[in-house]
């Protein structure tokens, strides 16, 4: 078993990859997403969290509501993509604990009474498989179009409940025309890597 992505690989997954702004009008189909999903959800989380939620925006009228919620640069995007997501935390994860942590019969208790330690560590375990779904998503062959630009609590009101909290909006689909931005710059190792 080999260890190594082939130059490939990497490429599709990170130096060739970026955001993507347009999309074709190609459907993004169920079995995809089942696809993406079946890939993210091995990426690991504390105690296994898992908190990551999911929201596809499928209809129309729920196209529509969510458009509203998207700041002016994105809200076309959005309108025009074959398919959105929105990313949630679900704050109740500790409620899955005895299935996804079940050697450690506690775990569900620890959380239980404090929704503020929930949250904290619902948000940090959550960006990370948002991060793993976009992953997922390039990994699949379909572009990702991650955004923050947008009212999360409009769209918390709208298409979730109290106890999630909208993290991102994602646009997939196959990319369009003139996709691409032109990459940005990236720090180099020495900026960030420190040894001790």
């Amino acid at each position: 078993m080999s260890f190594v992505l082939d130059p490939a690989a990497q490429d599709l997954l990170f130096r060739e990859a970026r955001t993507a702004n347009t999309f074709t009008d190609e459907p993004v189909t169920d079995e995809q997403i089942q696809a993406i999903y079946d890939l993210v959800k091995y990426g690991p989380t504390s105690m296994n969290q898992s908190p990551l939620r999911v929201t596809l925006v499928r209809s129309p009228e729920a196209r529509e509501r969510l458009v509203q919620h998207m700041a002016e640069g994105n809200a076309t995007k959005t309108a025009a993509a074959p398919l959105v997501a929105i990313l949630s935390a679900d704050n109740e994860f500790h409620e899955e604990l005895p299935q996804l942590f079940p050697h450690f019969p506690g775990a569900k208790d620890m959380f239980a009474g404090d929704r503020s330690m929930r949250e904290g560590q619902a948000s940090l375990n959550a960006a990370l498989q948002a991060a793993y779904f976009i992953i997922g998503v390039r990994a699949v062959g379909l572009a990702a179009g991650p955004m923050t630009g947008c009212d999360f609590e409009g769209i918390r009101k709208e298409f979730l409940d109290d106890d999630h909290t909208p993290l991102m909006v994602v646009n997939i689909g196959r990319p369009g025309e003139n996709a691409w931005f032109p990459r940005s710059p990236r720090l180099e190792y020495d900026k960030v890597v420190t040894t001790v």
